[in-house]
């Protein structure tokens, strides 16, 4: 095993290999970094065919994101741009979706797989059950769907749960701050779906608890940090510099879809991180130390 895995973060990131001519060999992602870069000279499993590869791994490199839906991101980013030799498809198997918040006559939140009209959207999101899961968990607790006026079996389940159209703007209000990742509009509402999970398992209703169980963990996945896909086209150039290593991240139509590194001078490297976004610059340096430190175990 390369001894530069141990230096890998156990937390949420993507991973690439190289050969020694420097070639990419493969590109992943994983909730555990080390742990995972590990098994493939550990136990390969049902990856037989990576067996090869591995033989010819020289570096190993990683990014260190800040959530698992962040890694799932930048990796089907990275596999659209480029796919190496031994990656068998050009991006995620996720589906790409967005939550969109509907309008007076039609209140509530939808799934859409593009931006359409003018109604306000959220996202871009990875995954197509849970975007329908998290949906499921906001509308369990913000009934918006139930707040119209003039349909009879709205207004009744509306009574049921005690709102009306009279409640719509602030259940809305709610809706978007946890959609815009709000701290603490996200925290009670989770609190309100672990509460509704815990009773349900109380009560031995173990089936209705798994649902809420899989939106907590929908919810915890759409308002989880990520940066590397906006739902506005942003370009950027993402800076980090540590221990002679500049590492650089090219964000084009507001998906990041480069990564490169390379040794440079402090002096050659300030102007370029000093231009970096603020938004991206803890990002971006953690990155540079840690391709620093797998640069150091490396040689």
């Amino acid at each position: 095993m390369i001894r530069s895995v141990r230096e890998l973060p156990t937390g949420p990131g993507v991973y690439r290999f190289r050969d020694d001519a420097g070639k990419v060999l493969y590109i992943g992602r994983a909730r555990n970094l080390r742990r995972r870069v590990q098994s493939y000279w550990v136990n390969l499993g049902d990856r037989p065919h990576l067996r090869r590869m591995v033989r010819r791994i020289a570096r190993v490199e990683g990014v260190w994101c800040d959530s698992e839906h962040e890694a799932a991101w930048l990796e089907r980013n990275l596999l659209e741009h480029s796919k190496p030799r031994w990656n068998r498809t050009e991006g995620g198997a996720e589906v790409v979706g967005y939550i969109r918040l509907g309008d007076g006559t039609k209140p509530g939140l939808r799934f859409e797989h593009l931006i359409s009209g003018n109604a306000l959207h959220f996202g871009p999101y990875l995954g197509g059950l849970r975007i329908r899961q998290a949906i499921s968990g906001l509308h369990r607790v913000l009934p918006l769907q139930y707040t119209v006026a003039g349909d009879g079996s709205a207004e009744e389940f509306g009574r049921l749960f005690g709102i009306g159209p009279g409640d719509r703007d602030a259940l809305t209000r709610t809706a978007i701050a946890v959609l815009q990742r709000d701290p603490a509009a996200v925290g009670a509402l989770r609190d309100e779906l672990v509460r509704r999970r815990d009773r349900a398992a109380a009560e031995l209703r173990y089936e209705f608890a798994a649902k809420v169980q899989g939106e907590i963990e929908a919810l915890d996945w759409i308002c989880a940090e990520q940066k590397v896909a906006w739902l506005e086209p942003r370009d950027a150039d993402v800076y980090g510099w540590a221990d002679g290593v500049l590492v650089r991240f090219e964000l084009r139509g507001g998906r990041m879809c480069t990564w490169t590194q390379r040794a440079a001078g402090e002096a050659v490297a300030r102007k370029r991180v000093a231009e970096t976004p603020e938004l991206w610059r803890a990002f971006a340096r953690r990155n540079a130390e840690l391709a620093a430190r797998l640069l150091t175990v490396t040689s």
